[in-house]
């Protein structure tokens, strides 16, 4: 009898299996309005007998079709019920979520725009954090420097993410959404990835194969780290373009006589200079981060021998004296800038300062008993350190970021060829984030596959056990494991190539890829997954 039962179990699992597996269904047509017809009046000469025989008689009918009318609008309504139910999930099926980069940079946006949108290190993850409270944004990083404001987001949905994020930029700059338009730029999944790997490489700096930025990636993942939304994709691709970054720097020859944007506005104070030279100038650095320490820096290299500097403290003035033995480095504190700016003849400011430091008004006020014609302002800050009006002094002169493109404009042809050789490079990084980013998708399939495999086999023991009657635990558990028997070896074959990504012998990724995509779409798992995706979404946004 338990043979017969597990015979019969064996077939109808398999059946089920197949039935179940099976994506064609048949549709259920909506029920048709009825439209009625209302015809000519009748002939005029009828009996006033018969005209009343028809009026109860169209009455009788007119009843029966209101009744008919109304078991339509009912069905209809409900039809239209569930489909307004069903829209919002349908939104989110139809496509996937895509790797998206919206910003700004030097190439698209003029400085005095940027700055609005400048976002300090130190509130970076509360940007990832606000980011990935919108509705379409999973994942989230942010990317900001003297040179580019940048967005980088996994979207549940490509263009209402596009939307979310730039009412967002709006929003925090106060930059109308229609002038973002105008100088924003928005890429898309290979192009994002390519990008960020460009980026971090220095091919998308005003000084080709400046090392800054690599250094300003690896922070946005180490700021990130942690940080609720800066998940799986989001940090495997900054991952992956930190990888990108320093092998294009160690098997090229891009970085050989390369300059930062710290050397570029050094040699542009330079030109500027009446005798091409730094030693006989007054030089005043206001700053000594990041930015300002290469300044220091070059400036000892192009033969700068006394710097005054001002920063808030004296620590990191201290650090880069004791490295620069040969220059005489002076250190002054932020309430004494406008004393020492009234000595100095060329001014490098690089601070994080949200608001300019130099105004007209200041500006006007210093003494002009500089050794040049006009005081010059070399202003490397995003936000800007110096009002951009003080350039209509006659007094003085001054040059941003923006400025240093003329700089490094020469020697350009050097300059694409070494760009070539970083492209091939990046091309193969790019590939293997692909591949890396695919195969996380096999993780969800291989889930969902078992639990929609394992909803049948349980549906299918109940029904065969129902059907037994009173059978020993021992029979039962003799059923049971068949079942379970079944299911691992109808699992066993898809199981294995999915997993391919872990053995020496797997296919290559993209046949990877067809095994995965033939599966979802065979049992259906791909709306599971991405409704699953959007369902813990909206969980987290009600957090």
């Amino acid at each position: 009898m338990a043979a017969a039962a597990a015979a019969g179990f064996a077939t109808s699992f398999a059946y089920s299996t197949q039935s179940n597996g099976n994506l064609c269904s048949q549709a259920v047509p909506c029920p048709q309005i009825r439209s009625l017809t209302f015809y000519q009046p009748l002939n005029n000469r009828r009996t006033a007998e018969s005209n009343q025989r028809l009026c109860l008689k169209c009455e009788s009918t007119s009843q029966n079709l209101n009744s008919i009318d109304k078991e339509e609008s009912k069905r209809s309504n409900v039809i239209a019920l569930e489909q307004l139910k069903s829209s919002a999930i349908d939104r989110y099926t139809k496509e996937k979520s895509s790797i998206i980069v919206i910003g700004l940079n030097l190439h698209t946006a003029p400085v005095d725009v940027r700055e609005k949108l400048a976002i300090p290190e130190a509130q970076w993850p509360q940007a990832i954090t606000d980011l990935c409270a919108l509705n379409h944004i999973e994942e989230a990083a942010v990317l900001s420097t003297c040179n580019r404001m940048e967005i980088y987001a996994v979207a549940l949905s490509q263009h209402r993410g596009v939307k979310e994020v730039t009412e967002w930029m709006s929003k925090i700059s106060g930059v109308p959404v229609s002038e973002l338009c105008q100088h924003r730029f928005m890429l898309y999944n290979k192009d994002a990835t390519r990008h960020l790997f460009e980026v971090a490489s220095g091919l998308d700096s005003i000084v080709l194969g400046e090392g800054q930025i690599l250094a300003q990636v690896k922070q946005v993942k180490k700021l990130g780290q942690g940080v609720a939304g800066f998940n799986r994709k989001i940090g495997g691709l900054f991952e992956h373009a930190i990888i990108t970054g320093k092998r294009v720097r160690t098997e090229t020859s891009i970085s050989s006589g390369s300059v930062s944007v710290s050397s570029a506005a050094v040699e542009l104070a330079l030109t500027k200079l009446p005798d091409s030279s730094y030693a006989t100038v007054r030089v005043l650095v206001i700053g000594a981060g990041k930015m300002g320490k290469l300044v220091i820096k070059h400036l000892a290299a192009n033969g700068c021998k006394e710097i005054v500097v001002v920063n808030r403290t004296e620590e990191k003035v201290a650090v880069i004296r004791e490295e620069l033995k040969d220059i005489q480095i002076v250190y002054k504190p932020l309430s004494e800038m406008m004393g020492c700016a009234a000595e100095a003849d060329v001014i490098f400011t690089s601070t994080a300062s949200e608001t300019p430091l130099f105004l007209k008004e200041h500006v006007q006020a210093l003494p002009a008993d500089t050794d040049m014609a006009r005081r010059l302002f070399i202003d490397i800050s995003v936000p800007r350190n110096v009002e951009p009006c003080v350039s209509d002094l006659g007094t003085a002169e001054v040059y941003n970021v923006d400025n240093l493109k003329d700089v490094v404009a020469a020697n350009k042809e050097d300059r694409l060829r070494k760009a070539m050789e970083a492209q091939a490079i990046i091309s193969k990084e790019l590939q293997n984030f692909e591949a890396w980013k695919d195969s996380l998708d096999a993780v969800p399939t291989i889930k969902k596959l078992r639990a929609y495999l394992e909803r049948i086999r349980a549906s299918e023991l109940d029904k065969c056990l129902s059907k037994m009657g009173d059978i020993t635990d021992k029979q039962k558990k003799a059923i049971y494991d068949l079942s379970m028997g079944m299911m691992k070896k109808f699992l066993h074959g898809p199981m294995q190539q999915l997993r391919c990504d872990r053995r020496s012998d797997c296919q290559k990724p993209e046949e990877m890829l067809e095994i995965m995509h033939a599966v979802n779409r065979m049992f259906d798992l791909e709306t599971e997954i991405i409704l699953e995706t959007f369902r813990t979404k909206m969980e987290r946004t009600k957090k």
